[in-house]
């Protein structure tokens, strides 16, 4: 397969972070890249890639996030919480199946140990594996359905008791969607476009492929395109797909003194309560997290990521609370062991005064 390089694209925001953003891209190899930075509201987009664009601008596709979906649902916790609905401290299974019988410590896990990954559940269910391997690369997830996830954890044995260890777990934070369904009568994906995505106007974020042309093809390192990925029953943990202006719409909602600032008082206490520590992690406590945002110090202040991926795709986002400073990044190339997309990501927001 022949790849072209498609002449890179930018957003014009201020020539600074232009130049910067174009010297970033050149450390990344992808189909297709965008990066994108908000300062106080003044985005600047770059986008370029080794193959040549299609009709949609780049920045207009929409990217599927993997475990980047992860803040949109804990948004959608935290905005519940605010209005009463839910409580952090609720026991899932009472939520999702009141009266079954369960494990003991099954019966402990709270909708916050499922979301800050202190649950005690794997990083998948146990019986996820055999009906995932024989089509690892191209479809593991869309064989294993909402109502199945919910069983394994109805059934489940966990590892360790509940809110005692740190274990990162897709697992637990689809039960966590599934539980939210449950707790208040409404689909998943309706909860997440009542409480998250319409308040925010986030009209370009779904969970679900979009019309045709409008979806970002992932590609493997080989640059083979990959089908668009079906998340089964783990929609809550990965499925968001958005373009890169959404992106930074909604982290631009995370940083004080953007413009567009939500006026909803408990979406305002969601987006305020995400920022905040709520544990550490490691050798001497050295990893900090918030409900849903990873956090690392800098000498600029702290900031807030999550990265994710998925068969044949890449996204970032991070921001600094309090700066106005947000980067998205999305990249259609699988990850690899070499792979420079996050770091360079990563080093927007680190080191960008």
């Amino acid at each position: 397969m022949t790849e072209m390089t498609a002449a890179p694209v930018t957003v014009p925001g201020t020539p600074a972070t232009a130049r910067l953003l174009a010297e970033a891209a050149r450390a990344v190899d992808a189909p297709d890249l965008v990066l994108a930075v908000s300062r106080n509201g003044v985005r600047t987009v770059h986008t370029g890639g080794s193959a040549e664009p299609g009709p949609v601008p780049r920045e207009l596709m929409a990217y599927e996030l993997g475990s980047a979906s992860k803040p949109y649902a804990g948004l959608l916790l935290a905005r519940l919480v605010a209005q009463g609905r839910v409580r952090y401290e609720d026991r899932a299974a009472d939520l999702l199946a009141p009266g079954f019988p369960v494990h003991p410590a099954v019966r402990r896990i709270t909708l916050r140990h499922l979301l800050t990954h202190t649950s005690g559940l794997p990083g998948l269910p146990a019986d996820f594996y055999p009906q995932a391997v024989p089509r690892w690369s191209t479809d593991p997830y869309g064989g294993y359905p909402a109502d199945r996830v919910v069983r394994a954890f109805l059934r489940a044995r966990p590892r360790h008791r509940p809110g005692t260890r740190w274990h990162y777990s897709n697992f637990a934070v689809s039960v966590l969607g599934h539980t939210l369904a449950a707790a208040t009568g409404t689909p998943w994906e309706v909860l997440l476009h009542q409480q998250v995505l319409a308040p925010l106007g986030l009209d370009a974020t779904r969970v679900r492929p979009g019309p045709d042309g409008t979806d970002a093809v992932g590609h493997r390192r080989d640059g083979t395109p990959v089908p668009a990925l079906d998340t089964g029953g783990f929609t809550a943990a990965g499925a968001v797909r958005a373009t890169p202006l959404d992106l930074l719409t909604f982290l631009e909602a995370h940083t004080e003194g953007a413009a567009g600032s939500p006026t909803d008082s408990s979406l305002a206490a969601a987006l305020t309560e995400v920022t905040r520590p709520v544990l550490r992690r490691g050798l001497r406590h050295a990893h900090t997290h918030t409900l849903t945002w990873f956090q690392h110090p800098t000498p600029y202040g702290p900031v807030l990521f999550h990265a994710g991926a998925t068969l044949g795709q890449q996204a970032f986002l991070g921001f600094r609370p309090g700066t106005g400073l947000a980067v998205a990044a999305t990249a259609t190339r699988r990850v690899h062991r070499a792979d420079t997309f996050v770091a360079t990501a990563y080093g927007l927001l680190t080191e960008t005064r």
